[in-house]
């Protein structure tokens, strides 16, 4: 909407000083003749923006102008600015929102209270190890199964399940969940539960009927029942392990799950983890080397023993020139 966007050219005027068209058209994702036109719609409205000539020209507000959101102290305002940190907005297809609103906030805040950029969660690189970047899904797509979740109509989308070619189905949608930047949907479909990956919907479309779902819900315990479901069955495999505690986030990236932990003595954490099939077990665990050691089951143990053992004796001595054979006869 235009009014919103004009808010925001405001905001962003305020927080940079001054601007060039360019800049403001790639804040806003509008056009610098559109970023021009609200120039002078915001001029005609009064407020009090004006145009700097020069190769370091550009837009800027008279010095005092502030606009004022209220409704939020101190702390409301710097608890949402660090809950956007979050994936969560973003995965759902409401990033440009996310960011316009947290342009109001910012400017809510009084001066001292401004440093919220000292405050960082869940960043992209860690000291370990880099986090899944966060699936692209289709605006689209996302913003008609937004819509349908939010309004409760059927919704209609083209999924491809893992290994088949997509095909259009009718669900009823009852909720959105992120996890670690992945999206899913939560729904229906002919009554059975079913739960779908958003980067898997290649097409959606929201339906005018009602959907057949419950008035109210409780998300976090319908996603935990759905999660414990799907770790029972299926080719997944539950593995328990002990872990180096430094690397606990590492696995946790690679893991489908990391439940019922327990820091041992000595440091080292006893925990639960699944993993897709045998397959994905036995890769992410060899990627922890000597940092973690599979209890149960002991076929992946015998597993990671025999791979281990095949590895010693391929490279036999330490000494260089010891070990002729072709890299074709490395052991798989």
């Amino acid at each position: 909407m235009r009014a919103d966007r004009l808010v925001s050219l405001v905001l962003l005027l305020r927080r940079h000083g001054r601007l060039t068209a360019e800049t403001l058209a790639r804040e806003l994702e509008v056009s610098t003749r559109t970023v021009l036109r609200d120039i002078e719609a915001l001029s005609a409205a009064g407020v009090p923006v004006y145009a700097e000539r020069g190769r370091r020209g550009g837009f800027a507000l008279l010095p005092g102008f502030r606009t004022e959101l209220t409704g939020l102290n101190d702390d409301e305002a710097l608890a949402l600015l660090v809950s956007g940190a979050r994936p969560g907005a973003r995965a759902f297809g409401l990033g440009s929102a996310l960011a316009s609103a947290m342009r109001k906030v910012v400017d809510a805040l009084p001066e001292h209270q401004r440093g919220v950029q000292r405050l960082l969660l869940d960043p992209e690189i860690d000291l370990l190890s880099r986090r899944a970047a966060p699936e692209e899904i289709p605006g689209p797509v996302l913003a008609e199964v937004r819509s349908a979740v939010l309004t409760g109509h059927k919704l209609r989308i083209r999924y491809a399940a893992r290994g088949a070619a997509p095909q259009w189905r009718t669900v009823d949608p009852i909720g959105l969940v992120t996890v670690r930047s992945q999206g899913y949907l939560l729904a229906t479909r002919d009554g059975a539960d079913r739960t779908y990956r958003l980067s898997r919907i290649d097409a959606a479309e929201e339906l005018p009927e009602v959907a057949e779902r419950p008035d109210h819900v409780d998300l976090d315990a319908v996603w935990r029942e759905r999660s414990a479901r799907f770790r029972a069955g299926g080719d997944v495999v539950t593995v328990r392990l002990r872990i180096d505690p430094a690397r606990r986030e590492e696995l946790a990236g690679t893991a489908l799950t990391v439940d019922d932990e327990r820091t041992e003595d000595g440091g080292w954490v006893r925990l639960e983890a699944t993993f897709q099939d045998s397959r994905h077990a036995e890769w992410a665990l060899w990627q922890l080397s000597t940092r973690a050691e599979v209890l149960a089951p002991q076929r992946l143990r015998a597993v990671l023993h025999d791979r281990a053992a095949a590895l010693l004796h391929f490279y036999g001595s330490v000494g260089y020139g010891s070990v002729t054979r072709s890299s074709r006869e490395l052991p798989e």
